[in-house]
């Protein structure tokens, strides 16, 4: 692979920075340029492109290949201008298609939740089963820094990734379907399309669905031929899963399916039963997923990684039994919370705060849907922790699992995970 033209890169995050150190290895005298929308470019090697100045810069053809960061939309006008002018678009995950591909197995997991951690219960179960497998996408490393380390590769994939996926993989697995990253994507329609078309194509590769997708009407559209699926668990299988599952460290009703989604696509990889096994009993949960806490007698659920309301019923319901308070609200991606809403008695949740934006909302669903619940709002998760404490008699545990991102207020989930945990200590510890 050889780049006749400088090449520009659009993002300057994870990706960006593992693009430019392949772009460096292949050709070091490679000119490169770089666009970033908010924040500063901190790729090394590179000159800088104003997004006021790309169009033009596009139309004198000053690069002959855009590769694009996942959170950048492709659906920006500039890649219109780009495509008129005839310059390619990529992406750190179809470099990767177009130089390791061949010769590797590919595993490709998407979903709107539960893609990570099937994705590395997929990976431990493999690697226990002694498969030379490797982690990529979202978790892991980026794909081009995997490179061609293994013969399995398990790629953790986000619509912005399948979005334009231009290779085919060997196994592909699709979780769950549910509104998310409309503003990304520009409709909840073309989410659904971008999502599904990691298996809505031709090749006829097999496809596994987790429990919420194989009832989807969208995704069986998408899957085209039943006679693709892999196969069910047998008895026997899933009966020795659900033991493993129930000793490990996996929590809640939804982590159980998503064990069941790894160990049909492991077994249609090459894992053993007794590999799966081993691969649940060492499962760690994923930072900000359910990561537990305890300061001065409350136990507290980091969930920040819970961007849609369908993941916070989901966090919600693996703690029945306790008296729950619930810190929710976030970032505006168009949420629906009525439903969220009314399941809130059920799950035991005695106390909400709601957080901007969407927690206007979901404070006003919650005062028409459960009048007994107590819902405070308020203007940031430190006032809120705040207001919590004032009423903690009333609640064992606190989780923040705010179905909604992190953006107006923080630089991402991991940022906002990591305070509510610094706010509960300082609080209540």
């Amino acid at each position: 692979m050889r780049f006749e033209e400088p090449v520009l890169l659009y993002g300057a995050g994870r990706e960006a920075l593992s693009t430019r150190a392949f772009l460096k290895a292949r050709q070091p005298e490679l000119q490169v340029f770089v666009t970033v929308d908010s924040g500063e470019n901190t790729i090394p090697d590179t000159e800088i492109i104003a997004p006021a100045d790309l169009p033009s810069a596009i139309r004198a053809h000053r690069f002959g290949l855009i590769v694009k960061s996942p959170g950048v939309s492709r659906y920006k006008d500039v890649f219109d201008i780009a495509r008129d002018a005839g310059i390619p678009t990529s992406s750190n995950l179809n470099l990767w298609g177009a130089a390791y591909r061949h010769g590797r197995t590919v595993i490709a997991i998407t979903g709107t939740k539960g893609k990570s951690t099937t994705a590395t219960l997929t990976h431990l179960m493999l690697t226990k089963s002694g498969v030379d497998a490797g982690l990529a996408g979202n978790v892991g490393l980026a794909p081009l820094e995997i490179a061609d380390r293994h013969a399995v590769v398990i790629f953790e994939l986000s619509s912005y990734q399948t979005a334009d996926m231009s290779f085919l993989p060997d196994i592909a697995a699709v979780t769950n379907l549910y509104p998310e990253h409309v503003d990304w994507h520009g409709s909840v329609e073309r989410y659904y399309k971008d999502k599904l078309h990691l298996i809505d194509r031709d090749g006829g590769f097999p496809v596994a669905l987790g429990a919420a997708a194989a009832g989807n009407a969208l995704v069986a559209m998408a899957v085209r031929d039943h006679r693709r699926l892999i196969r069910d668990l047998a008895p026997d299988e899933l009966a020795a899963i659900d033991k493993a599952a129930a000793g490990s460290r996996l929590k809640g009703a939804h982590n159980l399916d998503n064990a069941h989604l790894a160990a049909r696509i492991a077994l249609a990889a090459g894992a053993t039963l007794d590999g799966i096994l081993r691969g649940i009993t060492g499962f760690v949960p994923l930072p900000h997923r359910l990561e537990e806490h305890q300061f001065g007698g409350t136990l507290f659920v980091n969930d920040s990684i819970s961007t849609t309301p369908e993941a916070t019923k989901a966090a919600l319901a693996a703690y029945r039994g306790f008296r729950l308070a619930l810190i929710g609200g976030g970032h505006e991606r168009q949420q629906d919370y009525a439903e969220l809403a009314s399941l809130l008695v059920g799950y035991g949740v005695t106390t909400i705060a709601c957080l901007p934006v969407t927690g206007t909302r979901l404070a006003s669903a919650t005062r028409a849907a459960a009048p007994q619940i107590t819902v405070l709002a308020e203007p940031d998760l430190e006032a809120a922790m705040h207001a919590l404490h004032q009423h903690r008699h009333q609640f064992d545990a606190l989780i923040l699992s705010p179905g909604a991102p992190s953006y107006n207020q923080f630089k991402n989930f991991e940022e906002r995970g990591l305070r509510f945990v610094a706010l509960a200590q300082a609080i209540f510890g």
